[in-house]
C-alpha cells in the first residue's frame, strides 16, 4: 500500500456519485402524473409518526427535507403528494446504476442505494481523466435510466463528497489538488464530516465559523475541545483524507439519533421521538436490504451522562413497530420519569456474517483529471 505523510498526501482519482432526489425521481419517471409536482416519498400528511424518505425538488423549495416528520412536511407544503415507498423499484434502479459504475472500475464503495464512491485512478477503459469518466457515467445514467446524478471529483473521498453536493441537481464539480486548501478554508464548519448541529453550535460559540477559523487551532487544542475527533478535524481541514475506497464495505450497524434543543422530561415526548427514530432506522434497513437481531438504545441525560441498553432477538427484525417498542421497553427499564434526556438514539446490529473488506489497489500519482 502507498505510504503518505501530511506533507505528501496520497493522491487518488476519486468520484462521488449522488443520485438526485433518488426515490422521488424514480416515482416521477415511472408516473408521468407526478412530474413537475411536489411529491414526498414516505410518511403521510396526517403525521402518525412517519418521516420523509426523500422529496422531489419541487417539494424541497418549500423547505421539505429527508428525515423530517411528515406532519411538518405537510404543514410546509399542504399540496404535496405523499407516496408510499416502492423499495423494489429503487433497488432495481440502484443495481443498474452500479452496473454502470463497474464498467469503469471495480473499486466501488456503495454508501446506500443512491450514492457511492469510485476510485478511477486506474479506470478499466483507460480514459485517464476522472472528469471524463464522471461525465460518461452521468450520461449513461440519464440515457439508460432516465435519471440524473450529481458527481464530485477530487483526490480524496471527503472533498469529492462535498463537491457532489455543490451544484445539484445534475451537477459535476471538480476540486483539484491546488484548489483544496482555499476550498476547505471557505467551507462552513457544519459542512465538515462528523460535525452535527450540536458540535457546529459549539464551534460557532468559540468563534469557529469556517475551515479557516478551524485551521488556526493546533491539533492538541482541537483534541482538548472535541476529543479524539479533533485529530480528524485537524487533518481534514488541511484536505488530508487517505481513506481508501472499500469495495464490499461491510455494514455493522444502522442507527439514528437526535440531540434535542430542550431536554425531554415527559414520557409521551420521549415515546414520540422513539417512534420517529425507529421509522428512520427502519427506512435505512430497507434501503440496504438488511435485518438485525440486536436493538440498542442510546441515552444522554441532561447532565451529559450517557448510557446504552440493548436487547437481542432470536430472529432478525426490521419493522419500525418492533424497533420502537423494544426501544421504549429499554427506556422504561431505566425509569426516566424523573430524569432529563438530552439525546436519544436507536441502532440495529447483529446482521449476521458480513462480506469481508477487500483492499483496493495502490493509488498512483495523478497526472490528469
Amino acid at each position: 500500500m502507498d505510504q503518505a505523510t501530511e506533507n505528501e498526501p496520497l493522491i487518488r482519482k476519486i468520484i462521488h456519485i449522488d443520485m438526485d432526489a433518488f426515490y422521488a425521481s424514480v416515482e416521477q419517471r415511472d408516473n408521468p402524473e407526478y412530474r413537475g409536482k411536489p411529491i414526498v416519498v414516505g410518511g403521510s400528511p396526517e403525521g402518525r409518526g412517519g418521516v420523509v424518505a426523500t422529496a422531489s425538488y419541487e417539494a424541497r423549495v418549500f423547505g421539505i427535507r429527508s428525515a423530517m416528520p411528515s406532519r411538518t412536511a405537510a404543514q410546509l407544503c399542504p399540496q404535496a403528494l405523499f407516496i408510499r415507498p416502492r423499495f423494489d423499484a429503487y433497488k432495481e434502479a440502484s443495481g443498474r446504476i452500479r452496473s454502470i459504475f463497474y464498467r469503469y472500475t471495480d473499486l466501488v464503495e456503495p454508501l446506500s442505494l443512491d450514492e457511492a464512491y469510485l476510485d478511477v485512478t486506474e479506470d478499466k477503459l483507460q480514459i485517464g481523466s476522472a472528469i471524463a469518466v464522471a461525465r460518461q457515467i452521468k450520461q449513461a445514467i440519464r440515457e439508460e435510466l432516465q435519471l440524473t446524478a450529481s458527481a464530485g471529483v477530487s483526490v480524496n473521498k471527503f472533498v469529492a463528497k462535498i463537491a457532489s453536493d455543490m451544484n445539484k441537481p445534475d451537477g459535476l464539480t471538480f476540486i483539484g489538488p491546488s484548489a483544496i486548501a482555499a476550498f476547505m478554508e471557505k467551507l462552513p464548519v457544519e459542512k465538515f464530516f462528523g460535525v452535527g448541529k450540536v458540535t457546529a453550535a459549539k464551534m460557532k460559540r468559540m468563534g469557529l465559523h469556517t475551515g479557516a477559523d478551524l485551521k488556526k487551532l493546533g491539533e492538541n487544542e482541537l483534541v482538548q475541545h472535541f476529543g479524539k475527533t479533533g485529530r480528524f478535524y485537524y487533518r481534514i481541514v488541511r484536505g488530508i483524507d487517505n481513506r481508501p475506497v472499500q469495495p464490499h464495505r461491510e455494514i455493522k450497524s444502522l442507527s439514528a439519533e437526535d440531540t434535542f434543543p430542550q431536554d425531554l422530561q415527559k414520557p409521551e415526548d420521549m415515546r414520540q421521538e422513539l417512534q420517529r427514530l425507529a421509522a428512520v432506522v427502519a427506512e435505512r434497513l430497507k434501503r440496504n436490504n438488511l435485518q438485525g437481531r440486536t436493538v440498542t438504545l442510546k441515552i444522554r441525560f441532561g447532565d451529559f451522562r450517557q448510557i446504552t441498553r440493548n436487547r437481542s432477538f432470536p430472529h432478525a427484525v426490521s419493522d419500525p413497530e418492533t424497533i420502537c417498542e423494544t426501544a421504549a421497553q429499554l427506556l422504561d427499564s431505566i425509569q426516566p420519569e424523573d430524569k432529563k434526556i438530552r439525546l436519544l438514539g436507536i441502532s440495529l446490529s447483529n446482521f449476521g456474517d458480513g462480506i469481508p473488506h477487500r483492499q483496493p489497489g495502490d493509488g498512483k500519482q495523478m497526472r490528469l483529471f
